[in-house]
């Protein structure tokens, strides 16, 4: 006897992966001259499958039961940021509405802070730098 709710399974889940692969969550990037936008999504997979096999009144000693069964399956992609890439530069953007708290604002910021940081430090070493270099003429 084959397994019915194995097959109801399989069938299921591989309808899942057709929906959903990789490209799904990072999307495929976009080019707009000089500056790539790559989307970024959330995806949420909800998923449920049953079966039961019922005998009849009038089945014969070996006879094969009844099956009955259903699966189901949801797929939610939900829009989270862009990842936007211009030369060195690289910042995400959120599709979220704004942060809701001063914790949650911070963690935004820090990519942008870390940039800024970096700039303004080599900015300070290419302008010490530039001293030595006078004061050795």
């Amino acid at each position: 006897m084959e397994n019915k709710i194995g097959d109801l399974l399989n069938s299921t889940m591989q309808k899942i992966r057709e929906m959903v692969d990789a490209n799904t969550v990072i999307g495929t990037p976009i080019q707009a001259g000089e500056v790539t936008i790559v989307p970024i999504s959330r995806i949420s997979v909800g998923f449920a499958s049953g079966g039961s096999e019922f005998s009849t009144k009038h089945q014969k000693p070996d006879g094969q039961n009844s099956f009955g069964g259903g699966g189901g399956a949801s797929v939610k992609v939900t829009p989270v940021s862009f990842l936007i890439v211009k030369g060195d530069s690289v910042r995400l953007m959120p599709v979220d509405p704004p942060a809701s708290s001063t914790a949650d604002r911070v963690v935004e910021l820090v990519p942008e802070i870390i940039d800024r940081i970096s700039s303004f430090l080599d900015e300070q070493k290419a302008r010490r730098e530039e001293e030595k270099d006078e004061i050795r003429f």
